[in-house]
């Protein structure tokens, strides 16, 4: 299955919400008044672009229709198209820096699939041919621990852990920083713990986790890969907000696309964090982990 093919099967939910709505306000005249497009920036909205968003598409569609004069259906998709494609951004894709060691810290609540985002990028890049290490750095929950390990087994991946329950997290990451260096690795994936029993003390433990691996292995690639679940909506737009003001954020990946009437949540998260949406969960399967790319997410989002 191509990519276009994969997203088009994965946001199905989503665009069958978003296709029926809009064709329904046209159905009348063909024709976008006020009115009409009031439940449009509604429909937007009910599709998880969140309000900020989903206001400055609907501001675009009405410059749009002052300079041209044009209110038709046919306009109104058009620019409804293009100013999405404006907060998405070009496409950018999470890329390994040859010939040195690349680190990957993969971030975000628990229950958004970042133990599976891990254990599926290393699938990828051993398949590429690359030298491949997983931490285990959630230490507060051993199924975590367990899951990386049983994906280390799958993709005879290295992981790094240790054995007692509620080990230090960096104390983790400092065994997987030096067992890289030492075996030349290409890339080091990070799964940390997603929660502890207040946000200040999870930012401060991501914040201590960096400073090792920046003192461990200066020379080092260093990346952040935000995973939210698209499943959860607004929800995720708030966590990456979070996220945002209090960590480093480079990327940002969204899982359970497939699962959700909620496709528009990629469009709020750009939009209100500014960050570049890089990965795109569409399945169960091994394969279903792909690289996001803004103008095949638009359509099949927005295909009639």
């Amino acid at each position: 299955m191509g990519l276009f093919e994969s997203f088009k099967k994965g946001l199905e939910s989503t665009r069958n919400f978003f296709s029926s709505g809009f064709t329904r306000l046209a159905a009348g005249s063909g024709h976008f008044d006020e009115d009409m497009l009031d439940e449009l920036e509604e429909l937007l909205v009910r599709a998880d672009c969140g309000v900020p968003a989903s206001e400055e598409i609907i501001d675009g569609v009405k410059a749009d229709i002052k300079k041209t004069g044009d209110d038709s259906q046919d306009a109104v998709y058009g620019s409804v198209r293009r100013k999405m494609r404006e907060i998405l951004g070009d496409k950018q894709s999470y890329e390994l820096v040859p010939g040195q060691l690349n680190i990957l810290l993969l971030i975000g609540v628990n229950g958004t699939g970042k133990t599976t985002t891990a254990g599926k990028l290393a699938l990828r890049y051993k398949k590429q041919g690359k030298k491949v290490i997983l931490a285990a750095a959630d230490t507060f929950r051993a199924a975590a621990v367990e899951q990386l390990k049983a994906w280390g087994e799958r993709t005879d991946t290295t992981v790094i852990s240790q054995g007692s329950d509620g080990a230090d997290p960096a104390a983790v990451v400092f065994d997987a920083v030096h067992a890289a260096v030492a075996r030349k690795a290409d890339l080091l994936i990070i799964d940390t713990a997603g929660r502890l029993h207040n946000k200040k003390n999870l930012m401060d433990e991501l914040s201590k986790i960096r400073r090792i691996i920046v003192r461990e292995a200066p020379d080092a690639s260093l990346k952040s890969l935000l995973i939210i679940d698209a499943t959860t909506g607004q929800n995720a737009v708030l966590q990456a907000e979070a996220f945002a003001e209090a960590a480093e954020l480079d990327y940002i990946g969204i899982t359970k696309l497939d699962g959700s009437a909620k496709g528009g949540v990629a469009i709020s998260v750009a939009y209100n964090t500014g960050k570049p949406v890089v990965l795109a969960g569409l399945g169960e399967g091994e394969e279903d982990l792909v690289d996001f790319d803004p103008d095949i997410f638009i359509d099949s989002l927005t295909e009639k």
